[in-house]
């Protein structure tokens, strides 16, 4: 397969969190897609803190383009100065006032392969414990749920954790032997 030629690029929206580019694409087998809109926006990190009795360090909070409340893994966006990791660890502190030690790769992955550009870089952390209040921004509104692991899959199965990208990796760590779901 071949990859589509850009024919002509305009940004139609730059905002701090959000580019969206409006292409005229030239297709490999002849075709044309007059408006592709593709969206940038910054890489982010998301971890997988397991305390040392079991339970997954899990957030809830609202999504609006969901409508409702979602249960996640904690989660943010990487600042420019900061490695994936080094963003996890902040992201996990500020968001739950938990830490955790042993920390390991669990994966990299497009977040929406077809229009978005962003990665999202997932990590397993063991004994994760609570040292601190939770540190969030104004317009967090963010409650800490430490998730036994016998409950983590039956959640997903209810539709609490929807977030596609969150799932996979519990998945892949259940699979991988980290947890056992």
């Amino acid at each position: 397969m071949r990859p589509w030629r850009v024919v002509d690029s305009s940004i139609v929206l730059d905002r701090k969190w959000l580019t969206v580019r409006e292409e005229r694409i030239e297709l490999p087998h002849g075709g044309e897609i007059d408006e592709f809109h593709v969206i940038a926006a910054p890489d982010w990190t998301g971890m997988l803190a397991l305390t040392d009795d079991d339970h997954v360090v899990m957030v809830e909070q609202y999504r609006h383009g969901a409508g409702r409340v979602s249960r996640e893994l904690p989660a943010g966006v990487i600042d420019a100065h900061e490695s994936a990791l080094d963003a996890a660890i902040r992201e996990l502190r500020e968001e739950t006032g938990y830490e955790a030690r042993d920390w390991e790769p669990l994966i990299t992955i497009n977040t929406e392969p077809s229009r978005h550009t962003n990665r999202a870089h997932f990590f397993f952390g063991r004994h994760a414990t609570s040292v601190a209040e939770q540190e969030l921004d104004a317009s967090e509104h963010i409650r800490v749920v430490p998730v036994p692991l016998r409950d983590v899959y039956p959640s997903i199965e209810r539709g609490e954790i929807f977030h596609g990208v969150h799932v996979a990796a519990l998945l892949l760590a259940a699979h991988r032997g980290l947890i056992r779901l």
